[in-house]
């Protein structure tokens, strides 16, 4: 694999809702003129860096009918986002403050209204573009409907046939095309959907290509170091992580977070994991554990090993929760300010987040090697956990409080203490009620 991913940390940007595209009635692919919104996200670049970030993690940005994961033309930069040189333009201004992009494919569907498939409806088995899809076509007569498959009862959502040497030739050039123009790699939405050997097929191709690009699957569930082994990916969304710490914290049961970390250690010795702990599909952190044990859920993303990100909006505390009902994404992927605004008087919180992030990001700046560092469990109880994660010749070591009482835990060999609101006493952490501190060594 590449080096650079072992230094990057993303800063993750839901394009569409960012910029206050219009998302219902979409206006992709109607012929009007390119709206020109991609240089909102170009105003935020000063921001990742100060934060400490180094990777743009971008949603979809190519042409699409409604949500952005509905695509109508890969080649295409959506027009209620700008064109190509607006796209252009974002790569240019990023790579001169040495930022990464990673762009968002969407290659198990494409949108009802892909004009492939407008042909296919239109002309039948017939068609030059059927054998990228995969159709019942018994008992089909002209003007019939097209029974095709769709992602998930997603009737919007049409599955392109991951068996069909088109479909892998099509993928090939789309991630040729935009790693041309600047991209430093992909992310690959609902790889978990797509068989392993269709990525084993179509991703060692690009690689001959382009050797750096680096590619994340988005895989919910499943054996991941045996997708990993199958399909080539570089990484994989570590979902159970993401889990653990949310109920960890939220439900007060932090050995659902040592399970969770057990098995991530065990991911290790295959692949390093994309880590996160919110992105444009899940309840905002900050709403998940409460404003006030954010800083507990930050220390673990930054300490564990992985390739970590944060959702646009999760420096500043953001609130949304995810609703199962149309349009309950919505409120998790808001329209932001055009430039990063400065905490208003009186604003403690947006303030203090900042800071925690861009302490915690700095400590990780400072021991890259945490990327691959397996984690101890030092000490664990439901409501207190002292984690340690090391290599043969350092180590970080995370104590974390919930409970409404102080509480004093092992400093595990750590000398001081880098950040948070623990003091070290000697051997022991003392840490205040619901605190929280990250100690070297």
């Amino acid at each position: 694999m590449t080096a650079w991913p072992d230094t990057v940390m993303w800063w993750h940007v839901y394009p569409l809702g960012f910029t206050g595209a219009p998302i219902r009635p979409a206006d992709a692919g109607s012929g009007a003129g390119a709206a020109h919104r991609l240089g909102r996200v170009e105003a935020w670049l000063d921001h990742v860096v100060e934060l400490g970030l180094n990777g743009l993690a971008l949603g979809p940005v190519f042409a699409a009918q409604t949500h952005g994961y509905d695509t109508v033309d890969h080649f295409r930069v959506d027009p209620r986002l700008g064109d190509e040189d607006d796209l252009g333009r974002l790569f240019t201004a990023a790579r001169d403050r040495g930022i990464r992009v990673l762009l968002d494919g969407v290659f198990n569907h494409v949108g009802r209204g892909h004009p492939a498939f407008a042909q296919l409806e239109a002309e039948g088995p017939a068609a030059g573009t059927a054998d990228l899809f995969r159709v019942d076509w018994s008992g089909w007569r002209p003007g019939d409907p097209v029974r095709a498959e769709v992602f998930e009862g997603h009737e919007q959502l049409v599955a392109l046939d991951h068996g069909s040497p088109a479909v892998a030739d099509l993928v090939v050039r789309v991630l040729r095309h935009w790693l041309d123009r600047g991209a430093d790699g992909w992310r690959l939405d609902a790889a978990y959907a797509v068989p392993p050997a269709f990525w084993a097929q179509v991703l060692p191709q690009v690689r001959s290509t382009h050797p750096d690009a680096w590619f994340t699957g988005e895989v919910i569930h499943g054996d991941a170091p045996a997708i990993v082994r199958a399909s080539t990916m570089d990484s994989l969304t570590q979902y159970e992580l993401w889990q653990g710490v949310w109920h960890g914290i939220a439900e007060r049961n932090f050995f659902e977070l040592a399970h969770a970390l057990e098995r991530h250690n065990g991911l290790l010795a295959t692949f390093v994991p994309s880590t996160f702990l919110g992105n444009h599909d899940v309840t905002r952190i900050a709403s998940a554990v409460g404003t006030e044990l954010l800083p507990h859920a930050l220390a673990v993303l930054f300490t564990v090993a992985g390739v970590p990100s944060v959702y646009a909006g999760d420096e500043y505390a953001y609130t949304a929760v995810k609703e199962e009902r149309a349009g309950g994404d919505d409120a998790v992927r808001p329209e932001f300010p055009p430039r990063p605004p400065a905490p208003a008087a009186g604003e403690a919180t947006a303030a203090e987040f900042l800071r925690v992030h861009r302490e915690l990001i700095a400590l990780r700046r400072r021991n890259p090697w945490l990327v691959r560092a397996h984690t101890d469990v030092v000490q664990l109880a439901n409501e207190h956990v002292v984690l340690r994660s090391g290599t043969a010749g350092a180590a970080v070591v995370v104590a974390l409080n919930l409970a409404d009482a102080p509480v004093t835990v092992p400093a595990a060999d750590a000398r001081a203490v880098a950040c948070g609101t623990g003091r070290l006493a000697s051997d022991r952490v003392e840490l205040p009620p619901r605190g929280w501190a990250v100690l070297e060594g």
